[in-house]
């Protein structure tokens, strides 16, 4: 068994603030609510793939309408779109869900 000894004093006079490993500078961060199920199912995709980030499910989601949107700019609406391919899945894996709201 390895014993942690903690020193009384560190010298912290060539240390960086910051996390260790620099942020994509393709992205961007922001707050955002979406609802709990759509949340919850993403969630569940990326721990069937093995751990995956949920929220790089939802970016792939999301890029996939836009491509598509711009190959076909007359689709249905986004919300739209989201809402019937998010059924179609909850369905599938017959996760709970919150009635859609008009």
């Amino acid at each position: 068994r390895t014993e942690t000894i903690m020193r009384d004093e560190y010298d912290l006079s060539t240390a960086t603030r910051g996390p260790v490993v620099q942020p994509d500078g393709r992205k961007t961060r922001i707050t955002i609510r979406l609802d709990s199920d759509l949340i919850e199912f993403f969630r569940h995709q990326a721990e069937r793939s093995a751990g995956g980030q949920y929220q790089a499910l939802i970016n792939r989601a999301l890029r996939h309408y836009v491509e598509q949107a711009q190959q076909e700019p007359r689709r249905e609406p986004l919300e739209g779109t989201l809402r019937r391919v998010l059924r179609e899945e909850l369905s599938r894996f017959d996760l709970p869900h919150e009635p859609a709201e008009g």
